[in-house]
């Protein structure tokens, strides 16, 4: 994940499967994607316990694929030793990249750990491994849910690339200039990496509806109306989708971003239509 290799091109986003039939998928998609040649793959992070294990399981096999794996680290609910063995441990096995997140508080978790904020989280691994890793965080173009603004949400996302951050991984959206506003923030507050747009294929439409409403991301109204005329049309819903996904990757490029992160929910087919159609 080396910042230094222009263009950035297309990356893909896993979460750790809790299933035998669900790990066994994961390598499917896994090879799928890797065909089309992207630039790393990342893996989501789960907190303490048995999630935790799981995300170990499947960065070791999504990197087994000879793509750059990069593991997401989260600094809630973890102390300073516990990101310290974990950083060792994706040193030795060979991984040089990293997607830095605050993380969100697991339920039933009763300390927040010894760091609150993601930008000491990178201060953090500097501090522990040098130029080692290649570093991601994550920004908001329509502002972080927590954020009482948008512009204080730029002066915090600027504080985490100022920390020593490498480029940074958008939640997804679904307007252009929502994107192309917040880089013009950023860049007029200094920060001069890469800002890649997140995005999220629309496959089912109650499911995104969901997580749209818990991290922020705005769906267009009329995105929302014609989703809903579809009802449990999975193929309209998915033909619709695809078309309103690929515009939007092809406006977010053509305009000068430089590449597109796939969430991919574990699925290649709908990542695919996409990524297929684009003029990279």
């Amino acid at each position: 994940m080396s910042s230094q290799q222009p263009p950035l091109g297309i990356s893909f986003e896993f979460f750790p499967p809790g299933t035998e039939v669900g790990r066994e998928k994961l390598l499917q998609v896994r090879d799928a994607l890797a065909s089309r040649q992207p630039r790393f793959f990342s893996v989501t992070y789960g907190a303490g316990g048995s999630t935790q294990a799981r995300t170990r399981q499947a960065v070791r096999a999504v990197g087994e694929s000879g793509i750059t794996t990069a593991p997401h680290l989260s600094c809630i609910g973890s102390e300073k030793a516990q990101l310290r063995e974990l950083l060792a441990e994706y040193r030795e096995e060979g991984h040089d990249s990293l997607v830095a997140l605050r993380g969100d508080m697991p339920s039933g978790m009763a300390s927040i750990g010894e760091l609150r904020y993601a930008n000491e989280l990178v201060e953090f691994i500097r501090e522990e491994t040098g130029d080692h890793f290649d570093i991601a965080v994550a920004a908001y173009p329509e502002s972080h849910p927590q954020a009482p603004n948008l512009d204080r949400d730029v002066e915090n996302f600027v504080r985490k690339m100022h920390a020593g951050a490498d480029m940074a991984i958008t939640q997804y959206f679904f307007t252009a200039e929502a994107y192309f506003h917040f880089v013009d923030k950023a860049r007029a507050l200094g920060v001069e990496k890469p800002i890649i747009p997140g995005i999220m294929p629309i496959v089912n439409y109650t499911k995104l509806a969901r997580f749209s409403d818990a991290c922020g991301a705005e769906i267009p109204r009329w995105i929302r109306k014609q989703l809903e005329s579809y009802g449990d049309d999975a193929d309209a819903i998915a033909e619709f989708g695809t078309e309103v996904v690929t515009r939007l990757c092809q406006e977010l490029l053509d305009g000068g971003a430089p590449g597109l992160h796939f969430y991919t929910l574990n699925q290649s087919v709908p990542v695919l239509k996409i990524v297929d159609q684009l003029r990279v």
